[in-house]
């Protein structure tokens, strides 16, 4: 069993705060904290919303290419602030039109996004840090463990660059990528923040996914409504298991949030929100998709306001793991959905584009340094 990984909140400050170590970034403040921005630096406040215009509709990638701003401003100032974008090392595109990203951060690491279409809707997952701690066994990302949480524009960069990849306006965000949102709340929260204010997007439109980190439950919503002024996003609690035992042998960091607490944590996130939670379930062949495991899960989540997805397992190289037939899982729901319980099965995208999360950073790890791909700049 992998070792226990520490669960230690990973400090992330506002983009603001980056001048100290370097330049100011832009991408992630709204249109009032640019006309600020733009003020101070002698500028008008009408520069500003020329910043915000150029940066979040427009997509711009450097100050350099908003070229309404008067050129020797932009030259003066490229060496004290930039947008704060990422850059592109790897598309990789799934027949059934699944589009995953391989962004580099500006310290040299990597994350991925991916971009899901489905008719009208375009769903981009997004990841909240490099990596991750909590060390699921099933998945692709905790083999390389935490190298640190993303601050607030890397977040939003994945957003605009699906935009840019997909030629078209995410609809969806979900915080299902790599890492573990909880343990990055505030740079979370404030991307929802800007995703609302800069972007258009509707909290009831964003999910956020977690394993379950002890002591982060019970003051999300709080935090959110202090931070958003409301807490309308979707809660997914990555469960995986109905019972303590098999869900600690499946994500070793369970034993320390029993799932008895976890779910009247979740009950106060009902309460407090009046928004039903949804529990991920991801079906492991022969391990977690037996009758037995339906039956208990309808009793764990008798009478809970919830809803149910199950997930077909993606494999991965370094692990045994076999994804369940077609048949075991149409089973396994009808016997949650004979038992009264809110479930669907969430359908499969990119089976043939390094679909499980981790798994296109993982095979690119041990290959040449990846070329940027060319950025199209805004006309």
């Amino acid at each position: 069993m992998n070792s226990e990984p520490p669960l230690n909140p990973v400090a992330v400050t506002h983009p603001m705060e980056a001048s100290a170590a370097g330049p100011e970034i832009l991408l992630g403040l709204g249109q009032a904290e640019l006309v600020a921005w733009a003020l101070a630096h002698g500028q008008s406040a009408f520069r500003g919303r020329q910043l915000h215009d150029w940066i979040y509709a427009k997509g711009a990638a450097s100050l350099e290419a908003i070229t309404v701003l008067p050129k020797a401003w932009r030259q003066e100032m490229a060496s004290r602030a930039e947008v704060g974008r990422l850059t592109v090392l790897h598309r990789s595109d799934a027949r059934d039109g699944t589009t995953k990203l391989l962004l580099g951060t500006a310290d040299g690491l990597s994350i991925e996004t991916v971009g899901i279409p489905s008719g009208d809707r375009l769903t981009v997952c997004v990841s909240s840090q490099v990596g991750c701690p909590m060390a699921c066994r099933f998945c692709a990302t905790g083999k390389g463990g935490l190298q640190r949480s993303l601050a607030v524009h890397e977040i939003v960069d994945q957003v605009l660059s699906i935009r840019e990849a997909m030629e078209r306006r995410p609809s969806h965000v979900v915080f299902m990528g790599m890492g573990e949102p909880l343990l990055n709340i505030d740079a979370v929260l404030a991307a929802i923040d800007c995703l609302c204010r800069d972007l258009g997007m509707a909290q009831r439109q964003i999910t956020v996914s977690t394993v379950g980190v002890p002591s982060t439950l019970p003051t999300l919503a709080e935090r959110a409504l202090d931070r958003l002024g409301r807490a309308q996003f979707t809660l997914a609690v990555s469960l995986h298991a109905p019972d303590q035992r098999l869900r600690e042998e499946l994500i070793p960091t369970a034993h320390a949030y029993p799932i008895g607490a976890l779910l009247e944590d979740c009950r106060r996130m009902v309460t407090l929100t009046g928004r039903r939670v949804s529990f991920e379930y991801i079906l492991l062949g022969g391990v977690n998709d037996h009758p037995r495991h339906a039956e208990a899960l309808a009793k764990l989540l008798r009478g809970f306001q919830s809803h149910v997805n199950l997930i077909a397992y993606n494999p991965i190289e370094e692990e045994n793991f076999q994804r369940p037939s077609p048949e075991r899982v149409e089973a396994f729901r009808l016997t949650l959905q004979d038992r009264r319980i809110a479930v669907s099965v969430r359908a499969s995208r990119g089976l043939d584009a390094d679909a499980a999360c981790g798994q296109l950073r993982r095979r690119l790890a041990a290959a040449p340094q990846a070329s940027p791909l060319p950025v199209q700049e805004p006309a």
